[in-house]
């Protein structure tokens, strides 16, 4: 890993590695903490964009892993998972649960294991790319690498 990235950054390589997914991470020059930003500095289909989103379920922290060209649903969301009420995380939750910022989220290498679900909307895209940690940092992935490291419940989000 090179040793000038980011903190953030190689944690998210060691964590993916680790699970078993051999995809390396980019460090790149501009910031893409939006789908639209990311799909565009790729050339890629904003749907192919794995956004990693922190929300409140009750009381817990939850990681949603949507594609960019969905919104989440949080009511519906709350029935699929059996919670009463989903709501999104503040910057400090997202911080708190993730050790990561908006706009860098990535799908693993938080502090402590968030509980996670899959979109499966994404499952329309061979290649998929996420934050890794960092705005300024995207990796590629496939849906089922992206199922296998995360752990995450599959799960319609609109």
């Amino acid at each position: 890993m090179n040793q000038g990235f980011h903190p953030k950054v190689q944690q998210v390589q060691a964590a993916l590695h680790a699970g078993g997914v051999d995809v390396t991470v980019r460090q790149i020059d501009e910031s893409t903490p939006t789908a639209a930003a990311a799909a565009d500095f790729l050339g890629c289909d904003v749907g192919a964009i794995a956004n990693s989103l922190v929300f409140m379920a009750d009381d817990e922290p939850i990681l949603v892993l949507t594609s960019g060209a969905h919104r989440v649903d949080t009511a519906h969301l709350a029935a699929r998972i059996g919670a009463a009420k989903v709501r999104r995380a503040s910057a400090e939750q997202v911080a708190s649960a993730t050790g990561q910022v908006i706009g860098g989220v990535a799908p693993v290498g938080h502090p402590t294991p968030v509980r996670t679900y899959l979109d499966v909307a994404l499952l329309e895209y061979d290649e998929l790319w996420a934050a890794a940690g960092i705005p300024a940092s995207l990796f590629p992935i496939s849906y089922a690498d992206l199922l296998k490291v995360t752990g995450a419940t599959e799960v319609e989000v609109d």
